[in-house]
């Protein structure tokens, strides 16, 4: 393994994990963030990432991304970065595979209808939803609830997007039962896996756009960092057709805004010279990000992808139907719990608001699959025609 820098999360360092004893801690040679990067790889809420959708509802296509295969892609993104930087690679790959396991089905109209569905009882939130999941709700171990992560995992999911200030009550229950400084900054490694997101899905929206033909390709040399990008791409290829040069744009495009991180980052970390993971923390700011200029141009093209795909008629005409299946399914597991299935009636609680959210981790943890089949199984097939 390469020397880790002074500021890296150290697995000898660890601040450990809630449950001190069970589930196998001691076994095997991996530390403590390997061990929580493959629970993280065998849990069912990942594997259930298959079948969720990242920009297409249940798609057609074997070619497009799933929430899955985005996360094995932030990971790769994430783990090149964290070696480059000194950091854990490790700590980075569990932290980029278990960013989105809170999503619900249907991407982000399933989680603004799950949210309305859920209001009166405190709402939803993906990213609350992914420590209540690997907390509470994936439970393979036979002495305790979750995966028994450990608090540096748990503290990365929670902060990789920086400071909570808003504290959902999912949040707000996981760190009452084990506080995680969700006032302070995370380490680097979950700095690094935010900016892998941003990176990955960036860029591969786009070539999943192109290829569903809600882009085309003049459309996408509109964005100043694309076309920068494109045409060094075809000052490298002059004689190769257009069409088979996408991979290739995607590829500079990643390169370039990964270059950039490193860069930026390099410079953040000399000027502060953090001594300790716990300076990083202690920061007052990231001192892993973009240069202002790559900055505004990430929030440009990502302005660009909201305003031309994933706001396209044809996604929002597929998201309003997919919101209807989730308020439907919550509507009526709400007014009529013996349609639950018989482990999630079982544990049904007695009063509010625990019923509703009982509720939502069920429907939180659907696949779009399962959530259709069972729409279609429970309410009828009218208002999801064509799936």
């Amino acid at each position: 393994m390469p020397t880790l820098a002074p500021y890296a999360s150290d697995p000898a360092r660890s601040r450990g994990r809630f449950h001190q004893s069970g589930g196998g801690e001691t076994r095997g040679p991996r530390d403590e963030f390997q061990r929580d990067r493959d629970r993280i790889i065998h849990s069912i809420s990942f594997r259930r990432l298959r079948h969720k959708t990242q920009v297409f509802v249940a798609p057609d296509g074997d070619h497009y991304r799933v929430r899955l295969t985005h996360s094995l892609e932030v990971a790769q993104i994430g783990r090149t970065v964290a070696r480059a930087l000194g950091l854990n690679e490790d700590l980075t790959e569990a932290l980029c595979l278990g960013h989105d396991i809170g999503h619900p089905p249907f991407g982000h109209a399933g989680e603004e209808a799950l949210e309305a569905a859920m209001a009166e009882a405190g709402g939803f939130d993906h990213n609350a939803h992914t420590l209540r999941m690997l907390t509470r709700l994936d439970s393979p171990y036979p002495m305790h609830d979750g995966l028994n992560l450990s608090w540096e995992t748990l503290e990365g999911l929670a902060k990789h997007n920086g400071p909570v200030e808003k504290r959902t009550w999912a949040m707000a229950e996981i760190d009452a039962a084990w506080p995680l400084d969700l006032g302070s900054w995370a380490s680097a490694e979950a700095q690094v896996a935010a900016l892998a997101d941003d990176i990955a899905y960036d860029n591969h929206d786009i070539d999943d756009g192109v290829r569903a033909g809600l882009l085309t390709l003049d459309q996408i040399l509109d964005d100043p960092l694309i076309r920068s990008n494109w045409d060094r791409v075809r000052a490298r290829y002059p004689d190769v057709p257009q069409r088979r040069l996408l991979g290739e744009l995607v590829r500079e495009q990643i390169g370039c805004m990964v270059n950039d991180l490193l860069n930026e980052s390099r410079r953040r970390l000399e000027k502060a010279a953090p001594r300790s993971v716990e300076e990083v923390r202690a920061a007052g700011r990231a001192l892993i990000g973009f240069s202002d200029e790559m900055a505004a141009r990430e929030k440009a093209l990502t302005r660009f992808m909201y305003a031309n795909l994933y706001h396209h008629p044809e996604q929002i005409e597929i998201a309003g139907r997919m919101g209807r299946v989730i308020g439907g399914l919550a509507a009526l597991y709400k007014a009529d719990p013996a349609t639950l299935p018989e482990r999630w009636r079982e544990t049904m609680p007695a009063g509010e608001p625990e019923r509703t959210r009982h509720i939502g981790d069920f429907i939180a943890g659907m696949t779009d699959r399962y959530a259709l089949n069972r729409y279609r199984e429970l309410i009828g097939p009218m208002a999801i025609e064509g799936f």
